[in-house]
């Protein structure tokens, strides 16, 4: 159990079951805490508590509570005022349903609690009431009268304890009526994804890994100072820039979240700008219209490479045209070898008709 002074004993109502139980705050302050001087001469601002109508200066035993009346009249309240209030919970966490713990709106918590098991003839009961918890997987929600008020709780299981967190009445939560922005806005399905890849990034962090530096800090300060050494400075605030393009904004950001964690920027992640592309159009040119030595040797070239193709036609034409002049005169000579013998035959059958 914790070595720590309970700030309120009683027990918790759960049916017909009684727990007996010391409620310990579950949780510490570390910030640290500056008195008031006076800044002339460095000493200490202190609050004198007077009586008003003695005049004079009382102790903390002779303060009480009271209740000042719409006219003025001031109506003392005692603790055993309060301690004889006709209501259960005045000494008791009453336990009055079990809700699934996703039921319960985060803005409603408010300062948490462990409640220890009061005694060996609690051990059974708290011991019930814990596994019960763990095996329905729901929270337990109580009344509880503590500090002059009736506050609603949370119980529900932290290790082997129970914890309790107090929660705000439904009615004290504000409404986030007007806060939203009041245009129309239309978000990209690119800028979707590039929020969840900084999500990704940032999301998964160990939770004990952080710490408080602004404390660090002012603690480096005292130290400083108490030594009679001069404080050190803090780096000048990087500049920001107003945000003009939100997807340069929202790359810039998943690439150094990365870049800090030690990670290779992921080409995905990012939308890339085409280049744009280079032309011999956009070539620049020389003073005074003058091409510069390569452009005349690449002009050289296609010329020689133009007047070489030029050649090779002309010579693929010039063969074609020897081959098709042999091809008549070939077909010439066959024609005049058949010619002699047609002109044979028609002077037979003439000489045949003749002595007939």
């Amino acid at each position: 159990m914790l070595h720590v002074r309970s700030i309120w004993n009683g027990a918790i109502s759960f049916g017909l079951v009684s727990i007996p139980i010391k409620l310990v705050n579950a949780t510490e302050s570390h910030s640290i805490s500056f008195r008031q001087i006076h800044t002339e001469d460095g000493g200490r601002i202190r609050y004198r508590k007077y009586c008003e109508l003695e005049d004079r200066e009382v102790t903390g035993q002779e303060i009480g509570k009271g209740y000042e009346d719409a006219d003025g009249t001031i109506i003392p309240i005692t603790d055993d005022d309060l301690s004889r209030l006709p209501i259960p919970t005045a000494r008791t966490i009453e336990i009055v349903a079990f809700v699934p713990g996703d039921r319960i709106d985060p803005l409603q918590m408010d300062a948490a609690y462990y409640l220890a098991a009061g005694g060996a003839p609690a051990a059974k009961p708290y011991t019930l009431l814990r596994e019960a918890l763990k095996r329905s997987n729901k929270v337990a929600i109580a009344k509880f009268a503590l500090r002059g008020r009736e506050r609603l709780g949370m119980l529900r299981v932290v290790g082997d304890a129970i914890a309790m967190h107090g929660l705000l009445w439904p009615d004290e939560v504000r409404a986030p009526e007007g806060l939203a922005p009041d245009t129309g806005v239309t978000v990209r399905d690119k800028e979707l994804d590039l929020a969840d890849a900084l999500m990704d990034t940032l999301g998964e962090v160990d939770l004990e890994d952080l710490h408080d530096e602004y404390r660090e800090a002012v603690e480096e300060v005292i130290a400083a100072k108490a030594a009679g050494e001069a404080p050190p400075e803090a780096p000048a605030p990087e500049r920001a820039g107003k945000v003009l393009d939100l997807m340069a904004a929202l790359e810039n950001s998943v690439r150094a979240a990365r870049e800090s964690r030690g990670e290779q920027p992921e080409e995905e992640a990012e939308v890339k700008r085409l280049p744009q592309r280079t032309t011999s159009r956009s070539a620049p040119k020389e003073t005074g219209g003058k091409k510069s030595t390569s452009t005349a040797k690449k002009a050289a070239a296609r010329k020689t490479a133009s007047a070489a193709r030029k050649s090779t036609a002309k010579t693929g034409q010039s063969a074609k045209a020897g081959q098709d002049t042999k091809a008549g005169q070939d077909t010439k000579k066959s024609t005049a070898r058949k010619t002699p013998a047609k002109k044979t035959q028609a002077k037979k059958t003439s000489s045949r008709k003749r002595s007939a």
